[in-house]
Order: structure tokens, then C-alpha cells, then sequence
């Protein structure tokens, strides 16, 4: 594998690896990081597909190297099971996008999906839950979750348009930008978790043609 990576690599190719388990994500970094050695820093994007369950030491390795996390987040069912096979620390560790979303890794994070966006970004919010109590407390919860559903589209959206090389050109809703864009009813930035599930679309929007309206 190392070979390979090494290879590619000298021909200008951007690498995408995939790597569950905290062994496997440092052998790949392990690799970038010895072809980063061999042919020389260069704007790379190399990418690790899941890096799931990472070792502390591993995980400023990703913006000293510039790889991207490319990330996907599950319901707590799977977690459940994953506690239950690598113990809670492990579980803890499965989903590194809270750790990865620092300033100094701020642009090494994608996060991926094929299913309901909405199903994700709920999963998202439950891998940061939020615990209010007083009114203060549930200020306070209410702004965490902004920030929070702040960065799941952040990083579903301009994050994977970066991982791609292509932020110039979409994940933004900007003049000139590719984008498929959907309109939904509520204010996913404000409204409690419980109601994301909620949302009904409104419109959807793909090369600037309208193709799903739902007439309300």
C-alpha cells in the first residue's frame, strides 16, 4: 500500500483511501506522510474515506499533512453496537468530526452522504448533544446548536466542494456557483433536534431549474 500511495503520489494524483479502526487510519497517514517525504510537500488533498476511530496522536496529523477526513455520520444504533465491540472510549472516538473541527484542522474535514441529508445532519446533532436546563442553559444550548447545524452544512457543502479542489466553483450559494439547492419550511438553525426530522421540502432546485415544488 505504501508503494502505491508513493507512487500515485509522484505522478500528481489525489489519493483516497478507505480506513475504519484507529491501526488502519494510522498506517494510511503513515503512507501520505512517508510520500510527502519522498516526493516533496505539495497541495495534495489526499483524502481518508470514513477515518473512523482515530488515536489521539493521529488526529493533528491530518491538517500537518493535508488530508481531508471524509466523514459520514450514522444513527446511534450503530454506536450502540460499536460500544459494545471496541468499549465506550472507542465509541467515542468513531466520529472524529467534533475533534477535526478545531481552527487548525478547520478545512480537513468532508462529510458525505447518499442518504436524506436531514437523517445526517440529525445524526450529527446527536453525536454533540446538548444538555439545558434553566432558561440561561437553554440559551446557551440553543446557540451551541446553531453553531453545531452551522458546521454539518458547512462541511457537507463547501467541505466536500474542497475535498473535490472545486471550492471555487460550488458549495456556496454564490453568482456564477454550481449548485443544487433545497427550500425547506423551518429554520434548521433555531428549531429543537426533535423537529429536523420534521422539515418538509418546499423546493428543489437543480441546474437552476426548478423540479420538485410542493405546492403548499
Amino acid at each position: 500500500m505504501e508503494k502505491m500511495i508513493i507512487t500515485a503520489d509522484k505522478f500528481g494524483f489525489q489519493i483516497g483511501v478507505h480506513a475504519i479502526g484507529d491501526k488502519g487510519n494510522n498506517w494510511v497517514l503513515n503512507a501520505f506522510e512517508k510520500a510527502e517525504n519522498v516526493n516533496g510537500k505539495r497541495e495534495s488533498r489526499h483524502r481518508i474515506e470514513h477515518a473512523q476511530t482515530l488515536q489521539p496522536s493521529d488526529i493533528p496529523r491530518f491538517a500537518s499533512l493535508g488530508v481531508i477526513a471524509s466523514c459520514t455520520y450514522t444513527l446511534h444504533l450503530r454506536q450502540e453496537i460499536c460500544e459494545k465491540r471496541i468499549g465506550l472510549k472507542g465509541r467515542k472516538a468513531l466520529m472524529p468530526g467534533k475533534v477535526l473541527l478545531t481552527p487548525e484542522q478547520s478545512w480537513h474535514l468532508a462529510l458525505i452522504t447518499r442518504l436524506n441529508r436531514l437523517i445526517r445532519w440529525k445524526a450529527y446533532m446527536q453525536l454533540l448533544p446538548v444538555k439545558t436546563g434553566s432558561e440561561k442553559k437553554e440559551k446557551a444550548g440553543i446557540r451551541s446548536r446553531k453553531s453545531k447545524m452551522e458546521d454539518a452544512i458547512k462541511y457537507y457543502t463547501l467541505g466536500s466542494a474542497y475535498a473535490q479542489f472545486m471550492e471555487d466553483r460550488k458549495g456556496m450559494i454564490k453568482p456564477g456557483f454550481l449548485a443544487d439547492i433545497v427550500i425547506v419550511d423551518k429554520d434548521l438553525m433555531t428549531i429543537p433536534e426533535n423537529e429536523i426530522m420534521k422539515t418538509k421540502v418546499d423546493y428543489t432546485i437543480t441546474g437552476g431549474k426548478v423540479v420538485y415544488n410542493s405546492g403548499r
